[in-house]
């Protein structure tokens, strides 16, 4: 039980990423360049094929230029 809500934390904190690279208007090519990876790596993590690591996810917030904890904030909007 606590792998499926920590899924589904997981999942909303990704809607909350692209939620906001859309809102910056950023495209994941953008995003992915920023991060190093390519964009199709970087789709994979958006669609939650590639696990979100903290790494990536401090990484990401950088990219966005918010805190971790907003992208998580925004996350938890979503569950």
């Amino acid at each position: 039980m606590q792998e499926k809500n920590t899924f589904k934390k997981v999942s909303n904190i990704v809607r909350g990423i692209k939620e906001t690279r859309e809102n910056l208007n950023y495209t994941q090519e953008y995003l992915a360049t920023c991060l190093g990876i390519s964009q199709h790596a970087y789709s994979k993590i958006e669609s939650g094929f590639t696990r979100l690591t903290v790494e990536h996810l401090i990484d990401i917030s950088e990219a966005l230029n918010v805190t971790s904890e907003i992208l998580i904030a925004r996350g938890e909007m979503h569950g």
